[in-house]
């Protein structure tokens, strides 16, 4: 039983190979995060040491971005790495699988090719609106949706047909036809069903796209599109201004630049060297592996910002010694997953970064407040560990000479300055996000090369593609979100929810047990990111309205969703973590359960003293 887009399966970047036919498209998405980063360092140094901002590297950045974004999207198609849920599609025999399989490429190719000419009248009007810095038609921007769209097509017309025959794949498409025709013939009907077309299109078409394995970006989209379309006379070039504006905020500026941090910590062996010093320092004391274990996630978490990349950097490093002193497997996978989980809050959590610019929230904050966040739940799963760990072998284990642990630590000095140095810089206001991010590269690459043994050329070109198709795979599913999110607001929906949830019995401690279940299962099926922009700007008002502080109500949420996210049997993180360890995830999920727990508990201690949060803002 797995439930892993590709790009999960193979957790070490750079793997994965994409056709040749894409290799000019790689080259494009490559040479455009370059400029990216080269453009934000020039931004950062013109206003930070010559103390004369550059006006126009916001929109050139911004031009960049969006094209980063479609092109790595249509990579991501290539290399087929969107995240999708395949927990019902693997368990269909194989005959039926395949067919299924068909049918979400089909339907994925009906959305691209429906959104194609809408995507070339949004860069057309765009063209008559004319940039403030660089004086030149926006359509130079917004060409990149097109462009992707149009990529994206051919490349699922291309899959599409080399996985089954002619006339299976015709088969296909006559399903999708006849399914849009009934809707067409009955949608004078529709809009009488009032918020029933909500559960209808957004609720049960959504939950079957996602059960046939219909990537979950192409989900959202289908979602909003027939609901839109059936529903209501409003333009679908309407629903690509929207998923504009959900991939273009130049706060998500910083997503690509962590991604890449990431890959660097990876590949020049720093998040290894924080690992071998904690190993060191307390590898000799009862569980002492299990703390290294979360103390490396909490550290490593704070470079790279990725789950995936902690785990796949820590629990190689930790494993073995951790099986030679009695550790058994499914234990060890379920304290990287949780650990994985607790970490996602410290700095520089991409999730964190999504969520302050979705809903409005100071990531400086955000910063601040998740780094407490993180070493309370730190706090209750150590303390299981130790309780876990009164039968571990210690036979022959003695504590490391002071020699050894000095000379780690001069080893692992440079990399730990990295997660202190994102933290206090953007939770001091003294840089942005953005600009720390870019700032954090540059130091890698350079500590990287010179004492970690620096990155061979091939595996900086890897890196950057790798880059360009996981933040294009994010960005997508953002935008699709957002679209639908809107969607969803349009109808007042969220007004009337807002409505009932504040009359609960209880004020806001209710709505807190209510957000915690909310985003937990959302955090099951979703993950992360998409979640978030589905549900914030529905919850956070209505949070707002009962007092509730935005940062201490946005851990609660992170850390909600993180539960869901590595809790059986549908938890996506869960299934990273089995693979990554190698650990079949049915021998796994019995020994998850108690961390849960933990978790839980560290989670309702989050939600009902709010200090946690707030104290340190």
């Amino acid at each position: 039983m797995t439930m892993l887009s590709e790009a999960e399966e193979i957790p070490t970047p750079g793997l994965q190979a994409g056709s040749a036919l894409m290799r000019p498209v790689e080259v494009a998405a490559a040479a455009l995060l370059v400029t990216i980063i080269g453009l934000l360092l020039a931004g950062v140094v013109s206003r930070y040491v010559l103390g004369s901002p550059l006006i126009w590297v916001d929109e050139a950045s911004s031009i960049c971005f969006l094209w980063l974004a479609m092109l790595g999207a249509a990579i991501a198609v290539d290399r087929a790495e969107h995240l999708r849920l395949t927990l019902f599609v693997n368990q269909l025999p194989p005959a039926l699988g395949r067919r299924a399989h068909l049918l979400a490429l089909v339907l994925v190719g009906a959305f691209l090719l429906a959104m194609l000419h809408p995507a070339w009248e949004y860069m057309v009007e765009e063209s008559y609106i004319t940039s403030a810095a660089l004086n030149i038609p926006l359509s130079y921007r917004t060409a990149a949706l097109p462009v992707g769209v149009a990529l994206m097509l051919v490349l699922v017309a291309r899959d599409a047909l080399r996985s089954a025959p002619l006339a299976e794949v015709g088969a296909a498409v006559g399903i999708v036809a006849a399914a849009a025709l009934a809707l067409w013939l009955i949608s004078p009907m529709l809009p009488g069903l009032g918020y029933g077309n909500i559960f209808i299109f957004l609720v049960v078409f959504v939950a079957l796209f996602l059960a046939l394995g219909v990537p979950i970006a192409f989900c959202f989209g289908l979602g909003a599109l027939t609901f839109l379309t059936f529903t209501t006379s409003m333009p679908t070039m309407v629903l690509v201004g929207r998923m504009d504006e959900g991939m273009s905020s130049l706060v998500l500026l910083s997503v690509p630049i962590f991604v890449m941090l990431g890959c660097i910590l990876d590949a020049t062996g720093m998040g290894r060297a924080i690992v071998e010093l904690l190993a060191s320092m307390l590898g000799h004391v009862k569980a002492g592996m299990s703390y290294v274990l979360l103390g490396s996630l909490f550290l490593v978490s704070g470079i790279s910002g990725s789950k995936v990349s902690d785990m796949a950097t820590v629990a190689p490093a930790l494993f073995p010694e951790m099986k030679r002193r009695g550790h058994k497997p499914k234990e060890m996978i379920a304290l990287l997953a949780t650990g994985a989980a607790m970490a996602d809050t410290v700095p520089p959590s991409i999730v964190l970064i999504v969520l302050g610019s979705v809903a409005g929230v100071s990531i400086a904050g955000l910063f601040t407040s998740g780094f407490v966040i993180a070493m309370v739940l730190l706090l209750v799963l150590a303390v299981l560990a130790r309780w876990k760990a009164r039968h571990e072998v210690m036979d022959g284990v003695r504590r490391a000479p002071l020699r050894v642990i000095g000379r780690a630590a001069v080893i692992a000095a440079p990399a730990l300055v990295l997660p202190f140095l994102i933290r206090s810089a953007v939770g001091g206001g003294i840089a942005t996000a953005t600009e720390v991010s870019t700032l954090a590269v540059l130091y890698a690459l350079v500590i990287g090369m010179v004492l970690y043994g620096g990155i061979r050329p091939a595996r900086l070109w890897s890196m950057l593609v790798e880059t360009a198709a996981l933040s294009g795979a994010i960005l997508i599913i953002l935008g699709a979100a957002s679209a639908m999110a809107w969607a969803l607001t349009q109808t007042g929906f969220a007004f009337h929810m807002a409505r009932l949830v504040t009359d609960l019995p209880g004020g806001w401690v209710t709505y807190m047990l209510v957000t915690i279940a909310v985003f937990a299962v959302l955090g099951c099926v979703l993950e992360g990111l998409p979640a978030i922009v589905l549900m914030a700007p529905i919850m956070f008002p209505i949070a707002a309205n009962l007092g509730i502080n935005d940062i201490h109500y946005s851990m609660v949420v992170v850390t909600a969703m993180n539960v869901g996210l590595m809790a059986p049997p549908i938890g996506i993180g869960f299934y990273i973590a089995c693979k990554i360890g190698n650990v079949p995830p049915d021998e796994a999920m019995g020994a998850i359960w108690p961390y849960i727990a933990a978790l839980i508990v560290g989670l309702l201690l989050i939600a009902f003293i709010p200090a946690l949060s707030t104290a340190y803002l």
